[in-house]
């Protein structure tokens, strides 16, 4: 790797850059930039060079050709989930995506967001007023069970589909560590490597009995396993997919798609605490469509703070944080060859958080997405969902399902922070809010009969 690319200080013999990026690895990607464009990090004995800015960033998106699905954290995440859509090369993905993607036509979210809106109903329905709640936890259960429903109907027994949820939590617990580490590491018998490796077994078998009980029922339940086993290439009868493959999709969506809208909606909430006059904004506009009941998929048009608030609680905190592509062939990026190979990474949280792209980039601000305002921002430095042809296949799935949440939420509780401990991020896989327990209050003195809420003007609605 050329000596012009500038290394990060501090690397430690056999470690590298390992410690800060297990410790506090969010500062640390912040302070890449004042070193240059591009910059050599070691993650033990291997090297990689992370892009600090927005345009390297979108070639890097861009070109899935040259810089493909693999390096120091995709080749450990794909030991892990197989080659779904999410893990696999470009060899395989344009395949996969082009059978996949009629299972999220836009035309299929609004039957989606109605199971989504009724686990949400369900969940929050339970809740006491002033009860404390584990608001990851409570978003977690919300959807891992809508994924679970949507993908398998109502075909998955409880006591399964209770355990796939138990499996999912323990898988996800451990990602980011085995990012990290060697895969010898993972051979030996400890606690967390039991869990993991009897977690991942479990789901995989859950998933491939009711694979292969829907397979041989023949029966068409209109959700998402049924689409995947009813794809087939063009001016071919033949199924598409093999059981394995159905699996590793499957496994790619829950773990796609369970922590990363749970963590939107659970950061969005804390937020909401934090910035209690947003909040009253957020009321006075759900109030008059909602009245209380749980958001539809024709509501959101209606809810545009509360879209806003979501976009910009991903740009606060984007659930891919920190990615990696290799090289497949010798290339120069921003004036300096990298060879074929070597492992790039970039990271939207870093983009998200630049100042020069972003003003008070720290700040939870959701007018930023005003349309006036929203023009001013750079077209390619908001990628929540990556980019290019490798963007998240549920992007648009996830945004609906954490807006529908907040929305429903929002017009039943209020949300109060306890004092104690800040809230900060756990890096994992994911964004995880540490230490964040909120305090529900029940909205139901809020409204009183004729008057569900006070209407915004056109200029707060945006």
């Amino acid at each position: 790797m050329p000596t012009s690319i500038p290394t990060a200080p501090a690397a430690l013999p056999l470690l590298g850059h390992t410690l800060p990026l297990l410790r506090n690895p969010l500062s640390f990607l912040l302070s890449l930039p004042a070193r240059g464009d591009l910059v050599r990090i070691r993650i033990g004995p291997a090297t990689a060079v992370v892009a600090c800015t927005a345009a390297l960033t979108h070639e890097i998106l861009c070109d899935d050709r040259i810089f493909d699905k693999g390096g120091i954290f995709f080749d450990r995440f794909r030991e892990m989930l197989g080659d779904g859509l999410g893990t696999c090369p470009r060899s395989q993905h344009r395949r996969q995506r082009r059978l996949l993607q009629p299972a999220f036509h836009t035309q299929r979210l609004p039957g989606y967001a109605q199971t989504i809106s009724t686990q949400v109903a369900a969940t929050v329905g339970r809740w006491q007023n002033g009860q404390i709640i584990d608001v990851p936890a409570e978003m977690m259960a919300i959807t891992g069970r809508t994924l679970l429903t949507t993908m398998f109907s109502n075909s998955l027994p409880s006591p399964a589909l209770r355990q796939a949820l138990d499996d999912l939590t323990a898988i996800f617990a451990v990602l980011y560590w085995r990012m990290l580490t060697p895969p010898p590491l993972d051979r030996l018998p400890t606690v967390g490597n039991r869990r993991y490796h009897r977690a991942s077994a479990r789901l995989r078998h859950t998933i491939g009995s009711a694979v292969a009980g829907r397979r041989a029922a023949g029966v068409d339940r209109g959700d998402l396993l049924s689409a995947i086993l009813a794809s087939h290439e063009v001016g071919s009868s033949t199924v598409a997919f093999t059981d394995t493959e159905v699996i590793d999709q499957i496994v790619s969506f829950f773990i796609a798609g369970t922590e990363t809208t749970a963590l939107t909606v659970a950061w969005a909430l804390y937020l909401l605490a934090e910035h209690p006059a947003i909040e009253q904004r957020v009321h006075a506009e759900i109030d008059p469509v909602l009245a209380g009941r749980a958001a539809t998929h024709a509501d959101l048009p209606r809810l545009r703070l509360v879209n806003r608030i979501v976009t910009e609680t991903l740009r606060l905190y984007p659930p891919g944080w920190i990615i990696s592509r290799v090289a497949t062939a010798d290339v120069y990026l921003g004036g300096h060859r990298i060879p074929a190979g070597a492992t790039v990474i970039f990271s939207p949280y870093l983009i998200h958080h630049r100042p020069d792209l972003y003003a008070e980039p720290d700040r939870f601000d959701p007018d930023r997405w005003l349309p006036e305002r929203a023009r001013a921002i750079g077209r390619n430095t908001y990628i929540p969902f990556g980019g290019g042809a490798r963007k998240r296949i549920g992007d648009n799935f996830g945004t609906t399902e954490a807006a529908l949440a907040l929305a429903t939420i929002a017009a039943n509780w209020r949300m109060q922070r306890l004092p104690g401990l800040p809230v900060r991020p756990a890096v994992a896989a994911s964004l995880r809010p540490r230490n964040l327990a909120l305090r529900v209050t029940a909205r139901t003195a809020d409204r009183t009969p004729g008057e569900p809420g006070r209407r915004l003007t056109s200029h707060e609605i945006g």
